[in-house]
């Protein structure tokens, strides 16, 4: 993956603006972070105020450099003027242009389409502007709402892993979905 010359973000939806974490987001971050239904499928969480602080000082560390290869943005919500959610791409392997994205959102804007609206603006610019491959995301077999998201966005289900990671102490079975760059442009 080769990063543009120039930052290619934030990037602006109908309704969100994908952009770096800041520090005064604490609080709309910590807001959603420690809430357990949110946390509920996430390797991390619920979180505690220290938690937090130390996720937003990563996020500051990650945005300093430059040409970046991960890229983590705050879902800022136009209409309420706070963040609401993030939304991420990792690097998985630099030689094949293939990452993954993730994404969580606060519960009390679940349902609205908000995170298909953000996904598919990242992965647009995923292959438009990074020339990626290939765009990859797993989920908890039992996060419907997770692999929803995934078909809605043309996504398809590649494999289901059997008990291939434990999180908060159990094992789980994770889908693999996955779209490539010729499929979606």
């Amino acid at each position: 993956m080769t990063s543009p010359p120039e930052p290619w973000f934030p990037i602006r939806t109908e309704r969100l603006l994908l952009r770096d974490f800041r520090e005064t987001d604490f609080d709309d971050v910590h807001a959603y972070a420690r809430d357990p239904e949110v946390a509920r499928y996430m390797p991390w969480g619920p979180n505690t105020p220290g938690e937090t602080r130390k996720f937003l000082a990563r996020s500051a560390v990650a945005q300093a450099a430059w040409p970046r290869l991960d890229f983590g943005f705050a879902l800022e919500h136009a209409a309420v003027g706070r963040v609401i959610g993030s939304i991420a791409l990792h690097l998985r392997d630099a030689q094949s242009l293939s990452v993954e994205i993730g994404y969580c959102l606060h519960r009390g804007f679940w349902r609205q389409g908000l995170i298909s609206e953000a996904a598919r603006a990242l992965i647009d610019a995923g292959f438009r502007k990074l020339g990626l491959h290939r765009i990859a995301a797993t989920c908890d077999v039992r996060n419907a709402a997770s692999f929803g998201v995934m078909e809605k966005l043309g996504m398809r289900r590649e494999a289901c892993f059997r008990q291939d990671r434990q999180i908060k102490g159990e094992w789980r079975d994770t889908y693999l979905y996955a779209v490539l760059a010729e499929e979606w442009l």
